[in-house]
């Protein structure tokens, strides 16, 4: 079966690669040119090392069942790393506080960046770093780089069930170096900023922050 290439771009940029996928056409003729696309044309980029990958998807209205749609036929291909998928929402529409789930593992060199907050099912190796312009939640072990609020937000958090990062970032504040971690108890722990300092506390406490969170009291 022949599919004309109408609906899908490749552009290359200094970093990777962005997807530009058509917004008016039929959602179901979209994936199907995207899977086509992949599995016989650039094979040139698509065998050789990590590739990281921008997700464009237009005024295009999507559910995240769509978003992983495309995200599950883009995974077919081991060395693409999708970095980010953009779709231009009705903000009355789009939940701030939404969170983003995608799992994996992110390992040496690679980046996973998402716009919004992130929950992260996988580690994050030495070496590989996870930037979002909201929180970053990780259901496993943190040890490699995590920057939340990229965009200058101070209120974000970085959650791990293993905190054990090379460094940490909020907004423009850095953590203290590694080695003054110390060796703490092993439990789920966030950092977050307070008068300008990265402070380390366990994940139950974060309702100090998050104060609209439900919280479990019991019977």
């Amino acid at each position: 079966m022949t599919v004309k290439s109408k609906h899908v771009r490749i552009k290359g940029i200094k970093d990777g690669l962005v997807f530009l996928l058509d917004d008016k056409c039929p959602f179901e003729d979209l994936l199907s040119e995207l899977r086509y696309k992949l599995e016989h044309s650039h094979q040139n980029i698509l065998t050789g090392p990590i590739v990281h990958v921008d997700i464009k998807l237009g005024s295009r209205s999507v559910t995240e069942e769509d978003k992983d749609a495309v995200l599950d036929i883009l995974k077919s291909q081991g060395n693409l790393l999708v970095r980010s998928v953009e779709a231009l929402e009705n903000p009355v529409e789009k939940d701030p506080d939404a969170l983003f789930l995608m799992s994996g593992i992110v390992r040496s060199g690679q980046v996973l960046h998402h716009d919004g907050n992130l929950l992260f099912l996988g580690d994050v190796n030495p070496g590989g770093s996870v930037t979002c312009s909201g929180d970053i939640y990780i259901l496993g072990a943190l040890r490699g780089m995590a920057h939340a609020g990229v965009d200058g937000n101070q209120e974000a958090v970085i959650a791990a069930s293993l905190l054990s990062p090379t460094q940490l970032r909020i907004a423009d504040i850095i953590s203290r170096p590694p080695d003054e971690w110390g060796t703490r108890e092993s439990s789920m722990e966030y950092a977050y900023l307070a008068s300008g300092a990265m402070q380390i506390d366990k994940i139950h406490n974060i309702v100090k922050l998050r104060q609209g969170l439900n919280v479990f009291k019991g019977v």
